[in-house]
């Protein structure tokens, strides 16, 4: 080691290692937690050729072929045994300890958050697992600078396939459809396959809770209104007998469960409709009128660089607002119809990390002042 003696057998000071780590992690615990027991056997066998994970942060999934290879929904943060006290990335670590023995040919994820993404990357460099990522998906993953949203992975995730949304995609002996599904993130996905005889539908954290017919939203994940309305009618038309979620229990699902799905959103969408002041301004259900992309840029001293604001409502005027010593082009920029801005910004003379640009915005003549950031490295 680099610290201490040489340690001349090794396997069973790493097994009293691992014993008081176990021991220290379950006085923490509040339930009745067998850790041998949950890393000996962690896979759930739902049925013969579809198993869920014990022991992930965000719940994974095994669709398992006769041909014994495997198809893994979702790949976040194994071995997870309670939250971490930071956010850092030492504190954010996947592993691939539970997958031996599962032959994963390919990745798919339901949408890109990283306790549901983090492992992706590793699982291919180490497996040669393929990653199939959704065509609304792949965009963030591909590029997580550009986008100002929560729970991105420090990383680029790449494709190595982009998936078609509402066509059949074929795997092994199994025909998967991807249905776009916003709500819990505007970049998500209902995965639909037939298993062992049960119609299947993965919503990954669409809703929560037990039973699982909450509408799990966050506003910063772009949100609308209509969304929990839309996805109980994607349920409804599918019909699913079954729900696997991100991070709940399994849903067997009937008329009932349909019917609370589909008054659950019409609720949720009735209630923003009566609290914002959609006649005024309409920003969404997040109520803000504008985005800034790249989110992040790294940029040389005097350098210049394109930033584009998508604007939700017109007519409207957007003003640039730049640090001292930086410069930006055009002064403002107007729109008649919701869409994109582009704005040509050249950085100071000086060094500076995390510099503030922020788009300024009046709507039919009203100012709601600086809607959005984006963040500048001048190096």
């Amino acid at each position: 080691p680099s610290h201490g003696e040489p340690i001349a057998d090794p396997v069973p000071a790493i097994e009293r290692t691992r014993a008081s780590l176990r021991e220290l992690i379950s006085l923490r615990r509040e339930d009745d937690w067998d850790f041998d027991e949950w890393f000996r056997n962690p896979w759930q066998e739902l049925s013969p050729h579809l198993l869920r994970s014990r022991t992930t942060m965000a719940t994974s999934y095994v669709l398992r072929s006769d041909s014994g290879r495997s198809l893994l929904i979702d790949w976040g943060y194994d071995l997870w045994t309670g939250s971490a006290l930071g956010s850092d990335r030492a504190t954010r670590r996947p592993l691939l300890t539970t997958l031996d023995g599962l032959d994963v040919e390919v990745v798919l994820p339901t949408h890109y958050h990283d306790d549901h993404v983090a492992g992706i990357n590793l699982l291919r460099d180490v497996h040669g697992t393929q990653a199939w990522i959704p065509e609304n998906v792949a965009p963030i993953l591909a590029d997580p600078r550009r986008h100002d949203l929560p729970c991105l992975w420090f990383d680029a995730v790449p494709a190595d396939r982009v998936l078609p949304l509402g066509e059949p995609v074929a795997w092994q002996e199994y025909e998967l459809t991807l249905h776009p599904l916003p709500g819990h993130t505007r970049y998500a996905v209902a995965i639909a396959v037939e298993v062992d005889g049960r119609r299947v539908l993965f919503t990954g954290d669409q809703q929560s809770g037990a039973p699982l017919t909450l509408p799990n939203y966050q506003y910063r994940n772009r949100f609308a209104i209509d969304d929990y309305v839309r996805s109980a009618e994607l349920y409804a038309e599918l019909r699913p007998e079954l729900i696997l979620s991100g991070h709940w229990l399994p849903l067997e699902v009937d008329d009932d469960v349909l019917a609370r799905l589909r008054d659950e959103g019409e609720r949720v969408a009735a209630l923003h409709r009566a609290l914002l002041p959609l006649e005024d301004v309409d920003f969404g259900a997040g109520s803000m009128g504008a985005r800034i992309e790249p989110y992040r840029s790294t940029v040389a001293t005097g350098e210049s660089f394109d930033l584009e604001v998508y604007v939700v409502a017109a007519p409207a005027e957007v003003e640039l607002v730049v640090p001292a010593g930086f410069s930006v082009e055009p002064a403002t920029a107007s729109l008649a119809e919701p869409g994109i801005v582009q704005f040509r910004v050249t950085a100071g003379a000086s060094p500076v990390r995390r510099a503030r640009v922020a788009a300024d915005l009046t709507v039919a003549g009203v100012r709601y002042g600086q809607q959005a950031e984006a963040l500048v490295d001048v190096s």
